[in-house]
């Protein structure tokens, strides 16, 4: 089968590291340590497990993290190389899988947890949460956090790979692949949304509006009592798009501060050599984006013991403002198997997957087969410029 192979290669993932936030095209040039190859397809010989055809998969944001060197050598040690990406995925069937016959459409809850390894429920995992698993490096399976970051399962990257039962959620037939395409992310929005702990009347900060805080607006609409939901978007399309899904307003980055205060009555101070931020504030705020400006921006806005709530993965910034007004910081990672409310994440977001806002979010979705993988990164890179919310690989095309 053809799958595109992360590799390990320090001067790559350096060179990529050093230039590219600035130059994005070279991750999908030499900085890039992936490879399109012909390989056998993955089998887990184990009960329970089954393969897929990918039909679709997404670029996600950890994705390209990863290719530029920017993800923290925390993860190192729970990936196993080399290995295909691609966690978003869209799928049919090739065996039957208990319940599930073949030729069954399904999507892909990624966590690799106990169920998946072989192993008795860890403590996480016996409480559903299952994106806690700690044994994410043992049992029957090379070391690896999901599916798409393991060397045994193959990824969506590829025109096959195997998966657990524990993992798999069938599609409604009337959906189309692209729809289908957002449950995943869908399902982390829905873990996001749950985590942050707003109450009735709580205004909500959403910073970044690609597709993590445009789904994490829709769960946040749909599954709590949010008063006010203020969605932080540099384009036209974005702000659309957000209001469709339930923000209150839309504002462009230089404007938060501002809108802000206006509305809460907060104070602003501009220290010296540093970013203005607030006395006041909102009293949610979820960092939709993971870069150290949208993760300061949440910061900065948030009232004295507020909550700030990591839905990208976070880079380096400055918690000051997390220290000096008592923030309680809370990191939301992928979904569980059980929920606040007794649902599992994929449950809900397969229920709320057929909102109708939803279908201009899906009808953006741009798709690429392998062999343009780099053209589609090249575009992953720059969704929002270019109207795009998803970028997916679909391995079936050829042209």
């Amino acid at each position: 089968m053809l799958a595109l192979e992360m590799f390990r290669s320090v001067p790559r993932t350096v060179a990529g590291r050093a230039v590219g936030s600035r130059v994005p095209g070279v991750l999908s040039g030499f900085a890039a340590p992936l490879r399109l190859v012909t390989t056998e397809p993955p089998v887990v010989r184990r009960p329970g497990w089954a393969r897929l055809r990918t039909r679709l998969s997404g670029i996600c944001g950890s994705d390209l993290s990863m290719l530029s060197g920017r993800t923290s050598l925390y993860f190192s040690a729970v990936v196993s190389l080399p290995f295909v990406p691609g966690h978003e995925v869209v799928a049919d069937l090739l065996d039957d899988c208990d319940d599930l016959p073949a030729g069954t459409r399904v999507v892909l809850d990624p966590v690799l947890a106990c169920a998946a390894r072989g192993l008795e429920p860890c403590e996480g995992c016996a409480a559903g949460a299952t994106n806690r698993c700690s044994r994410i490096t043992v049992g029957d399976l090379s070391a690896g956090l999901q599916t798409g970051f393991c060397h045994d399962t193959g990824g969506g990257w590829g025109q096959q790979l195997a998966a657990h039962r524990s993992q798999l959620h069938a599609v409604p037939e009337a959906w189309s692949d692209t729809r289908a395409l957002l449950v995943e992310p869908l399902a982390c929005a829905v873990h996001t949304a749950l985590r942050s702990g707003v109450v009735e009347g709580d205004r909500v900060l959403v910073s970044g509006a690609g597709a993590v805080g445009l789904l994490a607006t829709l769960a946040l609409r749909e599954l709590t009592p949010a008063a006010e939901i203020v969605v932080v978007a540099k384009h036209a399309h974005q702000r659309e798009l957000a209001l469709a899904l339930g923000a209150t307003d839309v504002v462009a980055p230089r404007e938060v501060l501002r809108r802000v205060r206006r509305a809460t009555g907060a104070f602003a101070l501009r220290p010296t050599l540093s970013s203005a931020y607030l006395l006041g504030g909102v009293d949610v705020a979820v960092d939709a984006v993971g870069s150290k400006q949208s993760l300061e921006t949440s910061l900065q806005a948030t009232r004295a013991g507020g909550r700030v709530v990591l839905s990208g993965m976070p880079q380096p910034a400055d918690l000051s403002a997390a220290w000096f007004r008592e923030l309680e910081v809370v990191g939301t990672y992928a979904s569980a198997h059980r929920e606040p409310g007794g649902r599992s994440a994929f449950e809900t977001a397969l229920a709320l997957g057929g909102h109708e806002a939803l279908g201009p979010v899906a009808d953006t979705v741009a798709t690429y087969p392998l062999h343009r993988w780099r053209e589609a990164l090249d575009h992953a890179h720059s969704t929002g410029r270019l109207g795009t919310v998803k970028v997916a690989l679909d391995p079936r095309r050829t042209a």
